[in-house]
């Protein structure tokens, strides 16, 4: 308690003494407005969690101390594996957050319509997936515009900057990226890191990227395979993952409600 508020109270409690007359407490109250100005409004919370803090776009706005799983692109040639996977993580109580290449998700868009029925979120993540910042305004803000309506906007290959930000404000998203990167799609001799290789990786990341973090994978690697070692690792490590409290919509709140 600032000093200032410790004599508010004082000379408040001097107003409550039987002993004080009216135009004491006149006088009184007159002097606690002098001395101390008008009670000042705390500072809204902000995105994660801390007061005056910006918006932190690799946590996405998730403000609680619970990890986000999320998943990018697409499952080539197998587009039930999207809502298999999300069907997996609902039975286990969890929400993640699925982008998608709508290039793919608009041929298939009951994929979408189940995955927020399930209670997962669904992000832009662009229309063809390219590298933003290598395109002219107008072609940038075509691709972020023609992805799939949502909140959250994830730019392909974390590859984003103040432009690409203003521009996904002005269609009403925000940039959502990531503080564990499971490195997934990396290939050695067309094989991507086994599941095995990707549990280690979310165990062994930094305690601060994990608590109220964000972790990365991708829907055509080996990542939905590790989910279950994932989960069942962090929540031996004593991290909760972001809950699933029923269907969502492309409105995704910040904070994010995990």
């Amino acid at each position: 308690m600032s000093g200032s508020s410790r004599r508010a109270l004082h000379l408040l409690h001097l107003l409550r003494m039987p002993r004080a007359r009216p135009a004491a407490a006149v006088a009184l109250a007159s002097l606690t407005l002098v001395l101390c100005g008008p009670p000042t409004p705390a500072a809204p919370a902000t995105a994660h969690g801390h007061r005056g803090a910006p918006y932190d776009h690799q946590r996405c706005g998730n403000a609680s101390d619970r990890v986000l799983l999320t998943l990018d692109d697409w499952s080539y040639g197998h587009a039930e594996r999207a809502v298999e996977t999300g069907a997996y993580l609902k039975g286990k109580g969890i929400r993640a957050a699925f982008f998608l290449i709508n290039q793919y998700a608009s041929q298939e868009p009951r994929v979408a319509e189940t995955l927020r029925r399930q209670g997962h979120w669904v992000g832009n993540h662009t229309y063809s997936h390219p590298h933003l910042t290598r395109l002219p305004e107008a072609e940038a803000r075509r691709e972020i515009r023609d992805g799939i309506k949502s909140s959250l906007f994830r730019p392909p290959f974390g590859d984003f900057g103040p432009r690409e930000t203003r521009i996904a404000a002005s269609l009403g998203s925000r940039v959502c990226t990531w503080t564990v990167d499971t490195l997934d799609w990396e290939d050695s001799d067309g094989r991507f890191p086994d599941a095995a290789t990707l549990r280690a990786r979310v165990r062994d990341a930094p305690a601060a990227d994990k608590r109220g973090g964000v972790v990365l994978g991708h829907l055509f690697s080996n990542f939905p395979d590790a989910l279950p070692g994932i989960v069942g690792d962090l929540r031996a490590q004593g991290y909760a993952l972001c809950r699933n409290t029923g269907p969502t919509t492309s409105v995704i709140r910040d904070p994010l409600p995990c």
